[in-house]
């Protein structure tokens, strides 16, 4: 299109140029003919220059306008390269990106349903810490399941009974001893609830009043029912399955405790009941080591017996062999006495054989 305009523009230019010529020649006196040849030449060489000039230019005009097709060619054909790797870098880490955000989505839908169940639990154990039968059955479960994992069958009994009909929640029976450990895994839950839910300081009051009620009472109730002398051993044993209460227990109602520990009861956590089975553990060890003892000393007794008859019977043997050995001695020394005898009873019937032969006549 450029060149097209340029030529049109050349030829206005040519047609204006012959226009104006013509105007001037008309203006003029009438010129003689070498004069108009003259400028006719001049006129024509004129149109040659500006022809060839607007030749040249459209050349010109045409190679630029095909190098800069041509660069433009090569920088679109870049262009489209650096957007293709461009576009699948780019899809690529999108994929990546997705797949990431898929798996993370995967982790937090796992840990909404570990929630969900995590929250269904909480409200269960929140169910079962408001029923009384419930928490009582909570508790003994959890000190049941502390006390199988440590000691042998027959060393514990779950409800015994006591001479006195009442059945704490385990006993442990001690080699050697014929007196038990009583464990009691009831705890006065709702006092402590009402001191947690207490904002204002007489709430705060009223409440550990109660716990020191509830509290008082229970350690009261097990001294009175479980501590038997001749039967079970002192102290007794109030489980609380939450290490929290304990802390809380020892943290703002210390008199509590010491009042327990006077009156022959100890409270303690999972954690310390846990400690308490190991050293009754390894009492039941140290017992039976004893008693392993003990026979080991029976039969190493019974050992040096048979080896003391052992040492008789060899010396019985040891005096028959000597015998024997003499009687060898005295048999051996009776055939050497024959030999020599019958030795020199052959050597006279030979010289009587001889002397015979030789008185015979004709000899």
């Amino acid at each position: 299109m450029d060149t097209t305009i340029l030529v049109i523009s050349g030829l206005m230019l040519v047609l204006g140029l012959a226009a104006l010529l013509a105007g001037l020649s008309r203006l003029r006196a009438p010129a003689s003919a070498p004069q108009l040849d003259a400028q006719l030449r001049e006129l024509t060489r004129g149109l040659d220059t500006i022809s060839g000039r607007f030749a040249q230019a459209i050349e010109s005009q045409s190679q630029s306008q095909s190098d800069l097709r041509d660069a433009m060619a090569k920088r679109m054909e870049a262009l489209d390269q650096r957007l293709g790797v461009s576009l699948n870098e780019t899809a690529a880490k999108t994929a990546e990106s997705l797949g990431g955000l898929q798996a993370r989505l995967t982790i937090i839908d796992d840990a909404q349903k570990n929630l969900t169940d995590l929250s269904g639990q909480v409200v269960s154990l929140q169910q079962i810490l408001a029923n009384k039968q419930a928490r009582g059955a909570w508790g003994q479960a959890q000190m049941e399941t502390i006390i199988r994992d440590a000691l042998p069958n027959g060393a514990y009994e779950f409800q015994g009974k006591l001479s006195n009909n009442n059945r704490p929640d385990c006993l442990i029976r001690l080699p050697g001893s014929k007196t038990a450990i009583v464990i009691d895994s009831k705890f006065p839950l709702e006092a402590f609830q009402l001191l947690k839910a207490a904002v204002t300081d007489a709430e705060k009051r009223e409440a550990g009043a109660r716990v020191r009620t509830d509290v008082g009472k229970h350690v009261k109730d097990v001294a009175e029912k479980y501590l038997i002398a001749g039967e079970t051993q002192t102290p007794a044993i109030i489980f609380v399955p939450s290490e929290s209460l304990y802390a809380e227990l020892h943290d703002s109602f210390a008199e509590l405790i010491q009042r327990a520990h006077r009156s022959q009861v100890v409270v303690v956590s999972p954690n310390i009941l846990m400690l308490a089975i190991s050293t009754v553990q390894t009492m039941m060890k140290d017992a039976r080591m004893r008693e392993q003892a003990n026979l080991i000393q029976r039969e190493v007794g019974l050992l040096l017996n048979d080896v003391r008859l052992l040492s008789e019977r060899v010396g019985k043997l040891q005096t028959h062999l000597g015998q024997a050995d003499g009687d060898i001695k005295n048999i051996l020394t009776s055939t050497s006495r024959v030999m020599s005898r019958a030795e020199k009873i052959e050597k006279v019937e030979l010289t009587q054989t001889e002397s015979e032969r030789l008185s015979a006549p004709g000899s």
